[in-house]
Parts: structure tokens; C-alpha cells; sequence
């Protein structure tokens, strides 16, 4: 089988990580321990071998151990498909993030054309409840874990967005100071919601050719009318011309992709996600990122490597079983982590487990079979 796995880790002044080296096998790794003890710190260090800012959307500068304050570093050997590749990424005190592919500076969109990676985190519990722009990342990861370029277009449209942003606030009339920007912010969002919509069609396929025990989720994205379905950009650049006069006294731009909101709902129900109870949207949640797994795996060629921060914890054991063996099944390296070794009794030999216990303020991790 065709592999998308990390066959070592080494973390270095890393969060409560003073040091730690991880050899692994490909197999699922289960990382249990007191909460506390840096079992999450261990998936944030991975997520960072993926474009963005990883699964908590740290800054670098956080991410540095205290009180030695030097400076952290990650480094992996990741194999991919059939290539394999040193990885390091890094960051100094006051610094930004720094990151090599093969020992040459690389971009952080460039990892995600090696790697492809796919995470559900407690922070996403509440998705369907609270407010878009938590939706709009989700949606926007999954969108990114299928177009790398995603983020650049993403960056390309804040960018200008938020320069268009400060000449509404500065009440800024004269229309020449506008069409650059506009154009740019049409031409970049465009491409995000093309992005997005394409992320939802392929989710929507492998929801339907799966034989899971988890729901289906209908997904849809909701968008101010003037930019629903902007085929070309030049329609979208119209529309914020055409809107400018609104956009000057709200002192900010009111239409446009970071306005889109994205809609779910339990499908066997009939019943939007929101109205769920906690469990149902769990399990929504959960369907979800094995859905976005069965496509990359598709269309990459590999299945991504998996992050699940304590999501066995709740599951009853029935769906806990399913989603091992959904995961093996898969062939996907799925970091997960528990409170406890007996969550991850179910997949036997086909998982490496490491304990992860905490000492004077440092991260331990110990290998236990």
C-alpha cells in the first residue's frame, strides 16, 4: 500500500517538550496520559509539518518552552507516497516560523504538496453552535487539504481586503484608490469559494460511497446573493463596486467569501447540525473527517495523516470500534490521544501506544508497545 506517514519525530524546547524522539512504523499511534501531560502538545508538533498554524493557531512565539525561552524546533522523516523527506521547522525568540524540506528553505504551502493532513480537536465540539467564521476555517481546512493553493488565496484576499478595509474607514471616496484591490479580492475569491465548493463535492461523494456506522452530513455554503456563485471575477469586482457606497458607512467590506458561512445537516434526520444533540454533532464532526480522508486518499494517491485529540473518550464503544477500524482499514497513520490505555484496547496490535506523563514541568513519553 501507497504510505503518508511520519517514521520519526524529534522535539526540541517544544511546549512542556524539553526533548523527545519518536520512532514509529506507520501503524496508528495512541498517546494516552493525564490530562496535562503534553499528549496534545505531541499532535500540534505534527500539525506543523502542514501549511497554517496548526491545530490550536498558535503563534510561533508561543510555542516556545519556558522559562528556558531558547527557542523551539521540530524535526520529521516523513514518507510520501514513494519519496522520503527530512522536514524541520522552527522558530527563535521573536521570530517567525521557519521551515525546510530536504534541507532547503521551503514554503509552508509547500508541505501541504507532499503531506496531506486532516485533524478533529475538542475546540471543534462546538462548530455547529457558535459562531461562521469557526465554520469557514473548518470548511477552509478541508478545502486547503485538497488545494494546497487555497492558502495563498486566502492570504492574497485578507491582504487586500484589508487595505480596501482601511480606505473605507479613512472614508476614502475617490474610486481609483479602489479598482486595484478590488480586482484583487475578485480574482482571489473566486478561487476561495471554487475551493470550498469543490471540498464540499468531494466530501459529499465519499460520504455517499461509504459504508460506515457514522451520519452523513448534507453540506452546503451560504453566501451573501451577490457573490453566491461569482463565475468570473469580473462579476465579483462589479459586485464590490456596485456595493462600495454600503461598504463606506459600515467601515468594512460586507460582501465577499469571508462572509460565507457553511450549513450542515443530519441527513437521516432531516435535522440541521445545530439542533443536534452533543453526541449527534460529535459523530457529524467525526464523519466528516473520515469522509475528507476517503477523498484525499482518492486523490492524492495516499491516506493523510490523521489527528484526533481526544475524541475516543466520547464515543460509546460500538462507534469507538468503528472508527479504529474505519482508520485501519483506511491504512491511515492516526495520532489519538486518551486519558487512559484502556480507550485504545480495541486496536490491539494494530497500533503503537506511547505513555506520556509529566515530571517537574517536562513532557516524558515512553514507548509501550
Amino acid at each position: 500500500m501507497t504510505r503518508l506517514c511520519l517514521s520519526e519525530l524529534t522535539l526540541s524546547h517544544f511546549r512542556s517538550h524539553r526533548a523527545a524522539r519518536l520512532s514509529l512504523d506507520g501503524r496508528p499511534i495512541a498517546l494516552y496520559g493525564p490530562n496535562g501531560a503534553g499528549k496534545t502538545n505531541i499532535l500540534e508538533a505534527v500539525s506543523l509539518f502542514s501549511p497554517g498554524r496548526g491545530i490550536r493557531r498558535a503563534a510561533a512565539e508561543e510555542l516556545i518552552r519556558t522559562p528556558e525561552a531558547l527557542g523551539w524546533k521540530l524535526t520529521a522523516v516523513l514518507q510520501s507516497l514513494h519519496q522520503v523527506h527530512e522536514l524541520a521547522s522552527w522558530a527563535e525568540p521573536a521570530a517567525p516560523r521557519q521551515v525546510t524540506i530536504d534541507e532547503k528553505s521551503a514554503t509552508q504551502t509547500a508541505l501541504g504538496r507532499i503531506a496531506r493532513m486532516v485533524w478533529l480537536v475538542p475546540s471543534m465540539d462546538r462548530l455547529w453552535i457558535e459562531g461562521a467564521d469557526g465554520r469557514r476555517r473548518f470548511l477552509d481546512r478541508i478545502a486547503l487539504s485538497f488545494e494546497p493553493v487555497h492558502a495563498e488565496n486566502a492570504l492574497k484576499y485578507e491582504k487586500a481586503m484589508r487595505e480596501r478595509n482601511r480606505l473605507l474607514k479613512d472614508q476614502v471616496r475617490d474610486a481609483h484608490w479602489y479598482v486595484a484591490l478590488e480586482n484583487q479580492m475578485a480574482e482571489a475569491g473566486v478561487a476561495i469559494q471554487s475551493s470550498r465548493q469543490h471540498a464540499l463535492d468531494r466530501l459529499a461523494e465519499a460520504q455517499s460511497s461509504a459504508d460506515t456506522l457514522f451520519p452523513t452530513a448534507d453540506l452546503s455554503l451560504t453566501a451573501p446573493d451577490e457573490t453566491r456563485t461569482p463565475a468570473r471575477a469580473e462579476y465579483f469586482a462589479a459586485a464590490l463596486a456596485e456595493h462600495r457606497q454600503k461598504d463606506l458607512y459600515a467601515g468594512r467590506t460586507l460582501i465577499g467569501p469571508h462572509r460565507a458561512d457553511l450549513d450542515a445537516t443530519y441527513a437521516a434526520k432531516g435535522a440541521p447540525a445545530k439542533q443536534c444533540s452533543t453526541g449527534e454533532q460529535k459523530a457529524l464532526l467525526i464523519s466528516l473527517i473520515l469522509a475528507n480522508a476517503r477523498a484525499l486518499a482518492q486523490d492524492f494517491g495516499a491516506p493523510p495523516i490523521v489527528l484526533l485529540d481526544e475524541v475516543a473518550a466520547h464515543l460509546d464503544a460500538t462507534r469507538r470500534d468503528a472508527l479504529y477500524d474505519e482508520i485501519c482499514a483506511l491504512g491511515a497513520q492516526a495520532w489519538m490521544t486518551g486519558t487512559g490505555a484502556e480507550l485504545f484496547e480495541d486496536l490491539g496490535a494494530r497500533a503503537q501506544r506511547f505513555e506520556v506523563t509529566e515530571q517537574d514541568g517536562t513532557s516524558l513519553i515512553s514507548e509501550r508497545g
